[in-house]
């Protein structure tokens, strides 16, 4: 019997603000290219088109702007954050 072994997809688990915000958190402890990553598995997780509105963004420069390697604004990367119910929160490095 063979069996197909599926790669694994983070946007199959994200399935409330709470886990959204666990990996978000978790990806950006990683650096910059892991967390727009993991905006790109949530934005898949809640679904491109709804994202796109609530962001006010189209659909096309979405894909564009969560594609790896690619250099996203900050301003879209904040409307991102909105878009999935959450907000930034800083705290210091040592302490």
């Amino acid at each position: 019997m063979r069996r197909e072994i599926r790669p694994f997809d983070a946007s199959e688990y994200l399935d409330s603000e709470e886990m959204i915000a666990e990996y978000l958190s978790a990806a950006i402890e990683e650096g910059p290219d892991v967390f727009l990553l993991a905006l790109g598995d949530i934005a898949k997780a809640v679904g491109m088109a709804e994202v796109a509105q609530r962001t006010g963004l189209g659909r096309e420069s979405l894909y564009k702007s969560l594609a790896p390697g690619s250099k996203p604004r900050y301003e879209t990367v904040w409307k991102l954050i909105q878009a999935f119910g959450l907000k930034l929160k800083f705290e210091p490095m040592h302490g």
